[in-house]
């Protein structure tokens, strides 16, 4: 499934909650603030900037924040929220396109780098970041830790969540590193609404190495955006990975 059909209008128009889920205070307010203070005055890229939920705070906070998103309905949905003289966005893969400028920040959140579905793109999505940072900027990724002692051998599906009117299975291919999101949200008729997602998932440590091969060095690991330790029962890691000051 093509990343195009599935950032689709009807995705898009479903995509904000605000108040709730990823759109919740308690959620986007740590993220935007350790970004803020990540950027340290400078300017911000953030690859696939969506609909610009955490793009369109770190503006209010003042800083300047430049986008890249593959999908143009979700851009469409966040110019009902900021024009582009605020959040210019430029329209291409977060693994090849190419922002004007260098930034002191470029960023990825909630699992986006996920959405390549190949090693090789996931490294070139790190050089990409290491060509748009100013020496010495850094590159912060929000990321999962893979759940596979979930999976019992042999079993290729878990359900991850279940709540009034939402079921999330997981299906999994580990050959490849491959696990598809399938969301199941209904109410009371028979009928249900399907989303679904396909991610490569990354350990911490290949994350490492792909940073280490675009020449970044990994500067912090906390388990959340307010700092907590991360430690080996952590479900997500928010990682802070840095170009030397003396540049590439």
């Amino acid at each position: 499934m093509q990343q195009e059909m599935i950032w689709d209008a009807d995705t898009a128009q479903r995509y904000d909650t605000p108040d709730s889920g990823m759109f919740a205070p308690e959620v986007l307010e740590p993220t935007v603030d350790r970004l803020a203070q990540l950027a340290g005055g400078g300017e911000a890229l953030e690859f696939a900037i969506g609909t610009g939920r955490v793009a369109v705070q770190l503006a209010g906070r003042g800083v300047s924040v430049t986008g890249i998103e593959l999908s143009l309905p979700m851009v469409e949905q966040l110019r009902t929220k900021a024009d582009e003289a605020t959040i210019p966005v430029i329209i291409g893969d977060m693994a090849t396109a190419v922002a004007p400028g260098k930034y002191t920040l470029v960023y990825l959140v909630y699992n986006t780098i996920s959405n390549l579905l190949t090693q090789a793109e996931q490294v070139e999505c790190f050089r990409n970041a290491a060509r748009h940072l100013t020496p010495g900027g850094r590159f912060v990724i929000e990321l999962s830790v893979p759940e596979l002692r979930k999976l019992p051998p042999g079993q290729t599906a878990t359900a991850w969540q279940s709540a009034p009117g939402y079921i999330g299975v997981q299906t999994y291919d580990v050959l490849r590193q491959h696990v598809v999101s399938h969301h199941f949200r209904f109410d009371e008729t028979k009928q249900a609404h399907l989303f679904r997602s396909p991610h490569r998932y990354i350990w911490p440590a290949e994350l490492d190495l792909m940073a280490q091969l675009a020449g970044f060095e990994l500067e912090t690991r906390h388990a959340d955006w307010a700092s907590a330790e991360f430690t080996a029962e952590s479900r997500s890691h928010v990682s802070v990975y840095r170009i030397p000051a003396q540049g590439l």
